[in-house]
């Protein structure tokens, strides 16, 4: 099975014709990563009560990011369906001019232009919709939005199938560092001996010392030289990764857990290390760990 990144993008557009007009829209979809679900919404003026029911959609195809959702209209009619308001438009009017007259040394004189640009001063009257015209189109949009939110996710599938193979190369590299320290270990198993011995001799000169804690000593120093349990954890998390890709779904939240496991293996490997190439080796381990981390942050 694929598995998706939370990083995409998709815009697709769609066109609505009523009484001989035609209405073009636009929908932009845009996800990042985040810890859980989170979408914000630009809709034009008219249609926030299509909010709840877009958001349910996009529930449908996903279950972490951040997305950024925005509609746009564009009407491309004749100059004849503009509207004026022309009592906003006076009123406008005669407030400028209270304005500049008293104050000329610091506003300009007002344009007709200005005042036109002003917000609800022109309108289109093909945005006034009658109720089942909004009905209509408010499916319409409904539907061309979940054909965004498949771009979206073939976008994101597509995204995650790199991460895939990135994190794919570092588990290589893990598992290569991994069989390294525990040639390792084996090589240094008759210097882990000698130090053992010279333990023992040591806490054995000493006469003040009582039989159950030199067991104790000697127990403690033998642990902690042995590193196998270390290395045969890492191994496991390293199959139970592959396991996880080959699942596929949702596999970010599984991903970080495991990586958070590998790290704890690969700090004790560093505590519990009797040589400097075993010190070496664990630091690299713990750089490729933290360069897994950074990948699985952007998948879902």
């Amino acid at each position: 099975m694929n598995i998706s990144s939370m990083t995409g993008f998709a815009r697709l557009g769609g066109v609505f014709e009523y009484e001989g007009k035609t209405l073009s829209y636009t929908f932009e979809a845009k996800s990042v990563n985040a810890k859980g679900f989170e979408v914000k919404m630009r809709l034009p003026q008219g249609f926030d009560d299509l909010e709840f029911d877009l958001k349910n959609l996009m529930m449908k195809y996903f279950v972490r990011g951040t997305f950024n959702v925005a509609l746009s209209f564009d009407a491309k009619n004749d100059a004849s369906d503009v509207k004026i308001d022309t009592d906003l438009l006076e009123k406008l009017k005669d407030e400028t001019i209270k304005i500049y007259r008293a104050n000329p040394d610091v506003f300009e004189k007002p344009s007709a232009a200005e005042l036109l640009c002003a917000y609800g001063v022109i309108s289109k009257k093909e945005d006034e919709l009658s109720e089942d015209e909004h009905k209509v189109l408010s499916q319409n949009l409904l539907q061309t939005f979940e054909d965004v939110l498949k771009k979206l996710q073939a976008a994101r599938l597509q995204e995650g199938q790199k991460i895939k193979l990135a994190l794919e190369k570092i588990l290589g590299e893990i598992e290569q560092k991994r069989q390294i320290a525990e040639q390792i270990a084996l090589n240094c198993r008759d210097n882990i001996k000698t130090k053992i011995n010279e333990q023992i001799n040591m806490l054995a000169s000493d006469v003040n010392i009582t039989p159950e804690r030199f067991e104790q000593e000697i127990l403690f120093y033998m642990m902690r030289a042995d590193v196998k349990e270390e290395l045969d954890r890492l191994k496991a998390h390293i199959l139970t990764a592959y396991e996880i890709f080959s699942g596929g779904g949702v596999v970010g939240r599984k991903l970080d857990f495991l990586c958070q496991e590998l790290n704890r293996e690969a700090n004790t490997l560093c505590s519990k290390s009797m040589d400097l190439e075993q010190t070496k080796i664990g630091m690299e381990l713990k750089a490729l760990i933290e360069q897994f981390r950074e990948q699985i942050q952007n998948m879902e």
